[in-house]
């Protein structure tokens, strides 16, 4: 449907009123109501916030292949926790298997705030503590555990805050929900189905991205190749090459630990290994040897694929470290070769052909490799791709195939391949931006902050005007998907206080 001029002079002065500070308007957001809420909130529950996140994060929710959520053990277990918590604080709730739901207030009109209970994989031997035990200790000030930031973080702050409105009784017309997906991490089919039959909140804030407000985020894709044993070259007696080469846990992960075998590695080459790996910022290297065979172990930093800068990627400075010659092309020395020659230490894919690319306003288009698998076939390479809008997956498909195939006439021949992607997503025009943003500014005291877009994706996609609202704060690292993950208890207590005030305001 066009918008009539009216509609678009209205949706101007609104975006205007977005950017403008809180504090001295006569209009300003937050009222005094909802502040009031607010530092009832963060007084009151400050303690109690911080234990239901410990008992949120006990429970080990990472996806289960082979078992749907709604039959998993960890997660209905988790559910259950979810469920005496609502009780608690007085609260309904509806269980419907993948998405649970609690609820406050009645009102035809409804608010929404999207989460997740699911979480990523972890190695728990890179934790002081076990990751599903909320660390308060190990770092002082913060709170360790997977799930802290992402996703479980948010749905304790969630609680409280609507505890907070339940306690003041401020004079709401319109219903509170909150929704908890137990697949977003893997598997957002089943939240797709269940939003087919049921009628979501008219309006809806998201608690899985950063502040000020994300209204646009990047596609994610895939570049996926085999380096088969088949196609590759046999070294020759004595020959140095590179027999094995590996890394990576899980495709939205910057990895952070890789692992090369050198056979026949002189003393020659292993000095311009070490030399190379020692120029790299954020790298440490381990050398073993095994005979004639070098053994170089990588450690980077892990990230959320989303956001690559905030890591160290160590597969692809492990190949960086070892372009100190051309390798012969077994499968893994083709990996390797590839990954130098198509990808390099760089983020955005300059050396892939044609494919680099940026939009105005949601960035430049991010290329990391994320897990090298060996497999009975070859090595497997894989790429994680977040693409702005600016071209069409047609278009970025055609560049990608391109390159690969101008890559293999000169190298050999590979197998597998899969290129794919969605489409990246907009919403510009969400009316709940301005108290967004007022909000956001009031309590940070940051001035005209502005809506930004992420390299990442969140279940904002699929509920009506929904856009993220926090829980990362810009130009901090988000430790979400990485071996580190943290919320401060400082920037708890800020999102409880600023998740009361939205709230207050969005359903008065």
């Amino acid at each position: 449907m066009k918008r009539t001029i009216l509609a678009s002079l209205l949706l101007a002065i609104a975006v205007q009123a977005a950017a403008a500070p809180a504090q001295g308007s006569a209009a300003a957001v937050p009222s005094p109501a909802a502040v009031k809420a607010a530092k009832y909130a963060v007084t009151t529950y400050r303690t109690d916030v911080v234990k239901t996140l410990a008992g949120l994060v006990s429970f080990n929710t990472v996806a289960d292949p082979k078992i749907p959520s709604d039959q998993d053990p960890q997660h209905i277990a988790f559910k259950n926790y979810l469920k005496s918590e609502a009780s608690r604080l007085g609260f309904d709730f509806a269980d419907h298997g993948w998405v649970f739901i609690v609820g406050m207030g009645k009102g035809e009109e409804r608010v929404g705030i999207v989460t997740h209970g699911d979480v990523q994989p972890v190695d728990p031997s890179k934790w002081k503590k076990s990751p599903f035990v909320l660390d308060q200790t190990s770092e002082p000030g913060k709170l360790l555990a997977r799930g802290a930031e992402d996703d479980k973080g948010p749905i304790a702050t969630a609680l409280y805050a609507m505890k907070a409105l339940k306690d003041q009784q401020l004079p709401l017309s319109k219903r509170i929900e909150l929704y908890v997906y137990m697949g977003e991490e893997s598997n957002w089919q089943p939240l797709v189905d269940f939003l087919k039959t049921h009628e979501p909140p008219q309006m809806n804030i998201t608690l899985d991205a950063e502040y000020p407000a994300v209204v646009a985020e990047k596609a994610s894709g895939t570049i996926a190749v085999t380096f088969p044993k088949a196609n590759a070259v046999q070294p020759q007696a004595g020959e140095a090459h590179i027999a094995a080469f590996g890394g990576g846990f899980f495709g939205s992960q910057i990895p952070e630990d890789a692992t090369a075998t050198i056979a026949n590695a002189g003393a020659a080459i292993e000095a311009q290994i070490r030399a190379r790996g020692a120029q790299q910022e954020g790298m440490r290297y381990t050398f073993t040897r095994n005979g004639n065979d070098l053994e170089v172990r990588a450690r980077g930093v892990s990230a959320h694929s989303s956001k690559p800068e905030d890591g160290v990627n160590a597969v692809a400075m492990l190949a960086d470290a070892l372009a100190v010659q051309s390798w012969p092309n077994t499968s893994a020395g083709a990996a390797v070769n590839y990954l130098n020659q198509m990808v390099g230490t760089g983020m955005y894919g300059e050396q892939f052909g044609n494919i680099a690319y940026r939009d105005s306003f949601m960035g430049r288009m991010t290329v990391s490799p994320t897990v090298i698998r060996q497999k009975d076939e070859g090595i497997e390479v894989s790429i994680n791709l977040r693409r702005p809008q600016g071209k069409s997956i047609e278009q970025l498909t055609g560049e990608v195939n391109a390159a690969l195939a101008a890559w293999q006439q000169k190298n050999i021949a590979l197998s597998n391949i899969t290129v794919k992607t969605s489409e990246p997503w907009l919403r510009k025009d969400a009316p709940q931006l301005p108290i967004l943003m007022n909000v956001f500014s009031y309590f940070t005291g940051m001035k005209d902050p502005k809506p930004v877009a992420i390299g990442g994706g969140t279940n904002s996609r699929l509920f009506p005007n929904a856009v993220s609202f926090g829980p990362g704060m810009p130009g901090q690292v988000y430790t979400g998907h990485s071996e580190h993950e943290f919320i401060t208890l400082k920037q708890l207590l800020l999102n409880l206080q600023m998740y009361t005030a939205v709230l207050a305001e969005l359903a008065k």
